[in-house]
C-alpha cells in the first residue's frame, strides 16, 4: 500500500491529505504534527472567524497579492484558485460570506466551521491524524523516505511536507540537510511601534483611506490604518510590513513613515480644495469645520502639530500654517521603533527556495517524492484570506500529485 506522509497539521497540512486521499483513495495518508493541536493558527485566524479566502476571482490580480511567490502562484492558480476554494467549501455545506473589503468568512463568522469541516472529511476519507510527533529528520530511502521522530522512525513511501513559516533558519535545518536551499525567513505582517509618540494617544482612531510608505523606499500600503496605543495598525500598515519585509529587517525596524492621511491627495489638489474651502467657509473656525475624511480627533491632533489655533478661522489660514499644514495632511513623518506581530498570526517570508519545486506539483526538484504546501516555501501574502488561498492552492496541487511516478528512486 502506497504509504504518504504529511508533516503539518495546519491549513496546508489538512487540505494536501484531504486531496491525497481524494486522489489516491488506496492510500494510506497519515498527518503527523507536532504539537498538541491540530489547526491552531486557522482557529485564532482573523480574531476567530478564519478569513477563507478572498473574492479575486482573476488570477493575475490574486497573484499580484503576494510579496514573495508571485510569479510561481499564477501559474498554481491554473489548477486551483478562489473560485475552486468556495466551490470546495460550499459544497461540503460550509456557507461563506463575502465581505465589502473582498474578505470571504464563513457565514458563521467563526473559525469552528472550518475546523468541523476538515474533522469531517478527514474522518470521512479515512485520513490518520496523529499529535505530538514532531518530526526531528528525513532521510532518503529506496523508492521512499525514512522519518525520524524522537523515539521512533518510520518508512514511508511519500512526503509532503507542511509545517508553515518558521522563525529562524535553524527550524529548517533538516530540509538543508537533504539538499534543499532555504530562503533566511524574516518576519511579514507586524505593526509598528512608535514609543512616546503622542500619535498614540488617538488609539483606536481609524482613517479608512490612508497610504503609507517608508521613508526613502517607493513600496506603499494602502487602505485603513488604526491608531493604537503602541503605534500603528491596520491594513495600510500590515500591506506594508508584509512588502517591505525584508528592507524592514535590514533597517532592524527602526525606520521613518511617511502618512498620507487622504489617501493619495497630491499638494496640487489640496491646495485647490483648501482654496474652495476658504472661499465658502473662510469665516468658520478650523475646529468646528472639518472637511476631511477623518475623525476630527485626529484632526485636531494634526492642528495642534502645526500650532494652529482650532479656534482661529479657515480665512486665517496662510503663509507657513497653510504650508504646513498641506504637507502634514499628506506627508506626516513618524518614526518607527520596532514592531509587534498581528493578533498572534505569525507569517514570514522567506523558506524553501522556489526554484526547487515544480509548480505544477509541488514536488522537489533536489528530492523527487518529495513535495511541499503552504508557508514553509518563500511565499507569503498581504493580509485578506491570501495566505490561506496560498495553503489551499499549493495543498491541493501536492495531493493531487503525491502518488505520480511511483517508480522514482530517491535513495543516493
Amino acid at each position: 500500500m502506497l504509504t504518504i506522509a504529511i508533516i503539518g497539521g495546519g491549513a496546508a497540512g489538512f487540505f494536501a491529505a484531504l486531496s491525497a486521499k481524494q486522489h489516491f483513495p488506496d492510500a494510506r495518508v497519515c498527518v503527523y504534527e507536532k504539537t498538541s493541536k491540530f489547526l491552531g493558527k486557522v482557529k485564532i485566524s482573523g480574531g476567530g472567524r478564519c478569513n477563507v479566502t478572498n473574492a479575486t476571482f482573476n488570477k493575475r490580480i490574486l497573484s499580484e497579492n503576494y510579496p514573495r511567490g508571485e510569479k510561481f502562484l499564477r501559474k498554481a492558480f491554473e489548477q486551483f484558485d478562489t473560485k475552486d476554494t468556495v466551490d470546495w467549501f460550499e459544497s461540503r455545506d460550509v456557507a461563506l460570506k463575502t465581505y465589502p473589503d473582498q474578505c470571504i468568512f464563513p457565514l458563521s463568522n467563526d473559525s469552528q466551521s472550518i475546523i468541523d469541516c476538515f474533522w469531517y472529511e478527514a474522518r470521512k476519507l479515512g485520513v490518520e491524524l496523529f499529535l505530538s510527533h514532531g518530526v526531528d529528520a528525513i532521510k532518503r530511502a529506496k523508492n521512499g523516505f525514512q522519518l525520524h521522530f524522537k523515539d521512533s522512525e518510520l518508512d514511508v513511501d511519500r512526503v509532503i511536507v507542511t509545517v508553515g513559516g518558521q522563525p529562524k533558519s535553524s527550524g529548517l535545518q533538516w530540509l538543508e540537510d537533504i539538499g534543499h536551499q532555504i530562503v533566511p525567513p524574516v518576519p511579514s505582517l507586524f505593526t509598528f511601534n512608535m514609543p512616546q509618540d503622542p500619535i498614540r494617544e488617538l488609539m483606536g482612531i481609524v482613517v479608512e483611506h490612508a497610504t503609507v510608505r517608508i521613508e526613502g523606499q517607493k513600496l506603499i500600503g494602502r487602505g485603513p490604518l488604526l491608531v493604537t496605543h503602541w503605534g500603528m495598525s491596520g491594513p495600510a500598515i500590515l500591506q506594508l510590513s508584509a512588502w517591505g519585509a525584508r528592507i524592514l529587517a535590514e533597517k532592524q525596524y527602526l525606520c521613518s513613515i511617511l502618512v498620507n492621511w487622504l489617501d493619495e491627495e497630491k499638494e496640487e489638489s489640496l491646495r485647490a480644495q483648501i482654496k474652495q474651502i476658504v472661499t465658502a467657509h473662510g469665516s468658520k473656525m478650523m475646529s468646528n469645520h472639518n472637511p476631511f475624511p477623518m475623525p476630527n480627533r485626529l484632526w485636531m491632533f494634526l492642528l495642534a502639530k502645526n500650532d494652529i489655533d482650532p479656534a482661529s478661522r479657515w480665512h486665517d489660514l496662510a503663509g507657513k500654517s497653510l504650508n504646513k499644514l498641506v504637507n502634514t495632511l499628506i506627508n506626516d513623518r513618524y518614526e518607527v521603533k520596532g514592531k509587534t506581530t498581528f493578533k498572534e498570526e505569525f507569517v514570514t517570508a522567506g523558506g524553501v527556495d522556489l526554484a526547487e519545486i515544480q509548480v505544477n506539483t509541488m514536488e522537489s526538484t533536489v528530492c523527487p517524492g518529495l513535495f511541499f504546501a503552504g508557508e514553509v516555501m518563500d511565499i507569503d501574502g498581504i493580509t485578506g484570506g491570501f495566505n490561506f488561498q496560498a495553503a489551499w492552492t499549493t495543498g491541493y496541487i501536492a495531493g493531487k500529485n503525491v502518488g505520480n511516478n511511483l517508480d522514482k528512486v530517491t535513495e543516493k
